[in-house]
């Protein structure tokens, strides 16, 4: 008899897009959907982290209403601090207490094998840029690093080792997953904002942009490269999209838009195929 496939929940990174995870969370456990494990980078170990203490329709909820009332100040807040970083040049724009003081509100377990399902949170060596996959250790530290955007966030330093954003080795972790021993992989992308008007206004908006665009390409290859080594399903970005992932005022939309979209591609049978892929590259409105 084969063995049952053991399925992998996969989560990419993209700011504030990561509000039609929370979304795409909310259909597939309203689906009766269950995973063996979640593996999630930069905005989507955020979610993998709080999602994996409990990995339910109750759990999907509660990761709804928190994207529905988050802002910008809960993660990126200007402040005297932010002046004095970019006046004596850290290396990074905002400090990381915001959201750390965010994470530790609503992540209710201390340390990643604490989690109701095991969960992975992929950084970046910022030496070597070596994928890091943490999967023991203190869950806000694990995730802080993930989220480290570079010239964005500070580093996080844990065992030694000064780790950034996940996004810079393995955006959407494919290959973690696969060497963890995922056979079927559930891909939560956030996609990118593809019909803006003019571009983002600021430094970080126009890097974090410039980064999801990247990212989004980088899913595709990724997935016609592992096709052979598992079977791989991947929920539709939203599209058009006309929302940059430093922008919080639309999270609430986004929440709904992203569930809506996946309740539409589970019923047509999404789960069992890979999905379009063509909306996650460069394309124009």
């Amino acid at each position: 008899m084969p063995l049952p496939p053991k399925t992998a929940l996969v989560l990419a990174g993209g700011g504030s897009l990561g509000a039609v995870q929370a979304g795409m969370l909310g259909a597939l456990t309203a689906a009766g959907e269950t995973v063996d494990f979640i593996v999630g980078a930069s905005v989507g170990a955020i979610n993998a982290g709080y999602f994996a203490a409990d990995p339910s329709a109750a759990g999907a909820a509660k990761l709804e209403a928190i994207w529905r009332s988050i802002t910008r100040n809960d993660v990126m807040p200007v402040t005297i601090a932010t002046i004095a970083n970019v006046v004596l040049r850290r290396g990074y724009i905002f400090d990381n207490q915001a959201l750390r003081a965010l994470l530790e509100r609503n992540i209710p377990y201390k340390r990643l094998e604490e989690a109701a399902i095991p969960v992975h949170i992929v950084a970046t060596d910022v030496l070597s840029g070596e994928e890091v996959v943490l999967s023991r250790g203190p869950v806000v530290e694990a995730i802080l690093a993930s989220a480290a955007i570079p010239g964005i966030f500070p580093s996080v330093s844990i065992d030694g080792r000064d780790l950034v954003d996940g996004a810079i080795a393995d955006n959407t972790p494919i290959s973690a997953a696969i060497r963890l021993g995922a056979t079927r992989l559930i891909v939560l992308p956030t996609g990118f904002a593809c019909a803006l008007r003019s571009p983002p206004k600021g430094a970080a908006a126009r890097a974090m942009n410039a980064i999801s665009q990247l990212v989004s390409r980088q899913l595709v290859k990724d997935i016609e490269h592992y096709a052979d080594k598992a079977q791989i399903c991947v929920a539709p970005s939203l599209c058009p999209l006309a929302v940059a992932p430093y922008d919080y005022s639309a999270c609430a939309s986004l929440v709904d838009e992203g569930e809506a979209s996946t309740r539409a591609w589970i019923a047509a049978g999404g789960l069992r195929s890979v999905g379009a892929l063509g909306v996650l590259l460069e394309h124009t409105h």
